[in-house]
């Protein structure tokens, strides 16, 4: 790990802690060379997924279009930061938990909505008649009497 105060590519791990969620571990670090200390945090990355789109499109994984959508279906809802980062690591989670080098955004789509209804319910709704493309007012009541049984 390179120090970002003095650039000194050699540093010592003082502490490692992980997360509550066991997703993440947070280092302490200490220059060798300017004794500077600082922080890193290493997380799980998904790589080497492809997504086939509706039409047939094959596309790399990309976490910043979850994390887009994600926050299209929250905008201007109240969460906590690391809230959202959590959700965004389960759903990621989840993913992973297929074990496959290639999935449909239609499997994307449903594990972003299982998280979603926990997470919330008004995002939820949001993103089911994106994902779902509804063209009517009874499509939402259908889904909200789903959400309530």
């Amino acid at each position: 790990m390179i120090c970002p105060l003095c650039g000194h590519e050699n540093t010592k791990v003082n502490d490692t802690r992980s997360s509550q969620d066991g997703l993440s571990i947070r280092r302490r670090r200490e220059c060798v060379k300017c004794g500077y200390r600082f922080s890193t945090l290493e997380e799980t990355e998904i790589l080497d997924m492809t997504v086939i789109k509706r039409d047939g499109r094959r596309e790399n994984y990309n976490k910043d279009k979850l994390i887009r959508g994600l926050e299209r279906a929250l905008e201007k809802r109240q969460y906590q930061p690391e809230a959202f980062h959590s959700l965004v690591q389960q759903i990621e989670r989840d993913i992973q938990k297929l074990k496959k080098s290639e999935v449909t955004t239609e499997q994307i789509g449903q594990i972003v909505m299982n998280n979603l209804k926990q997470f919330d319910q008004v995002a939820y709704i949001r993103f089911a008649s994106v994902y779902r493309a509804f063209t009517d007012a009874s499509s939402f009541v259908n889904e909200l009497e789903k959400l309530n049984n």
